[in-house]
């Protein structure tokens, strides 16, 4: 059966312990994550390979729990998974300590900032804190960023051991190919001795993205935190590149130290 939107591998066939319900409500759950748009019963099971009275029960199921809603004939996504993810010890303990130094680094700077994580050749906004005075630049949380494009993303990157960095980078290479990999690492090498990431956006223009890891014992990039520079012409007293970058590394530093205690 063609299946376009989920992984072939997914399907349970030679495996020597089989869940056929379980695959068939996480085959839902993952093609509604990947659409952009709301799809009928008869466009999941398309997209599937499925019938339509295979996944009936399923779907209501899994609206039922409220991992899916119901919007008009079709099917999205809900929040749920999201929300849980922020339950899980490591995500909880990061959000906790980096909430308030967060709120304070934006107020010292006037610029926003956001919190982002790597997830599966990309990276997930966790946390964000808007411009205090009301006008900027900022990201919605639960929005996923490219890693080999964006400051925040190579930071990521560049801050692991050499294994699973190569992963990473394979990983991000499928959903976003055709990269130069020598400039990449090039690249990656120059973050690593500098410790942090400053240079333009490669994705809004007019935006400075400057960029630092909150690391584990090891040395590796549990996260990234991000301010998108955004200059105002009306207030000429803001802090500076160099302003936000020294601030920046303070709150990473002291939010490494409570995570890792390094």
């Amino acid at each position: 059966m063609k299946r376009d939107e989920i992984d072939q591998t997914s399907r349970s066939e030679g495996r020597p312990y089989q869940a056929p319900a379980l695959e068939k409500g996480l085959d839902i759950v993952e093609l509604l994550a990947r659409s952009a748009v709301p799809l009928t019963r008869s466009d999941i099971a398309a997209k599937l390979g499925r019938s339509v009275g295979e996944l009936y029960r399923m779907l209501h199921h899994l609206v039922e729990r409220k991992y899916i809603a119901i919007v008009g004939d079709s099917f999205v996504l809900t929040t749920k998974l999201f929300e849980l993810a922020h339950y899980y010890p490591p995500t909880q303990r990061l959000l906790t300590e980096a909430t308030p130094l967060m709120h304070k680094l934006a107020g010292e700077i006037d610029q926003s900032c956001h919190l982002t994580v790597y997830s599966q050749g990309r990276q997930l906004v966790i946390a964000k804190v808007d411009v205090p005075s009301g006008m900027g630049f900022s990201v919605r949380v639960g929005s996923e960023l490219d890693v080999l494009v964006s400051a925040s993303g190579r930071v990521l990157l560049a801050f692991q051991d050499p294994e699973t960095q190569k992963i990473r980078i394979n990983e991000a290479c499928i959903i976003e190919p055709n990269h130069d990999l020598e400039a990449l690492a090039t690249k990656l090498d120059v973050i690593a001795e500098r410790g942090f990431e400053a240079a333009p956006s490669g994705q809004v223009r007019g935006l400075f993205a400057i960029s630092f890891p909150i690391r584990d014992l090891r040395g590796n990039a549990l996260a990234a935190l991000t301010v998108p520079y955004a200059d105002r012409i009306d207030q000429s007293g803001r802090k500076g590149h160099q302003g936000v970058e020294d601030a920046l590394r303070e709150a990473t530093q002291l939010l490494t130290a409570r995570l890792s205690g390094a």
